[in-house]
């Protein structure tokens, strides 16, 4: 595979920040100490075609977008750096500049991306910034997030691995021609 033309990437940018709002802003399960949705979706696919500036620029946009346009409650810079760091981790692990993954390497990259960022991000500090708002209990918040995140991994790799396979010919033809 070749690279992706800067137009191509801003174009595909924008595309997957507005379904990374929507996934996580309309089509997912939201309470102060949990979210449960799709978001990750986009992310993960941004990470993988564009690596790990886009991807970190896109995910820190939609949470910031997201948030002051379809809020779910005060606005906390917090949740913003964690989505940054969220497509950091993403980008760095899940980009191969463009070349294709084996299928083995490609799970396994979403293992260990889905796992540092369950452990990182999702558990420690998304709890940080849960018991700084709202004055919680650390060890109360990292045990209700413990569960519904090994919960996530397998689902998280298993739809982005199938989606991967399946827009495989698409992004050969329009993206990396």
């Amino acid at each position: 595979m070749q690279t992706i033309s800067k137009m191509k990437k801003m174009i595909l940018s924008a595309l997957l920040l507005a379904m990374t709002i929507v996934l996580a802003r309309f089509l997912s399960i939201n309470t102060p100490l949990l979210a449960i949705g799709f978001s990750f979706v986009p992310m993960m696919l941004s990470a993988i075609w564009l690596g790990p500036k886009y991807s970190s620029i896109i995910c820190g946009l939609a949470d910031l977008i997201g948030a002051l346009l379809f809020p779910f409650g005060t606005y906390f810079i917090g949740f913003t750096i964690s989505a940054i760091i969220k497509g950091l981790i993403y980008g760095f692990v899940l980009y191969k500049g463009g070349k294709e993954f084996s299928n083995k390497e490609l799970v396994l990259r979403l293992i260990i991306a889905s796992v540092v960022d369950a452990i990182i991000v999702k558990m420690l500090l998304n709890a940080v910034w849960l018991v700084i708002m709202y004055d919680k209990a650390f060890m109360a918040v990292l045990a209700t997030r413990l569960v519904p995140e090994l919960i996530m991994i397998p689902i998280e790799v298993g739809t982005v691995f199938v989606l991967v396979k399946a827009l495989k010919p698409i992004t050969k033809k329009y993206l990396f021609e």
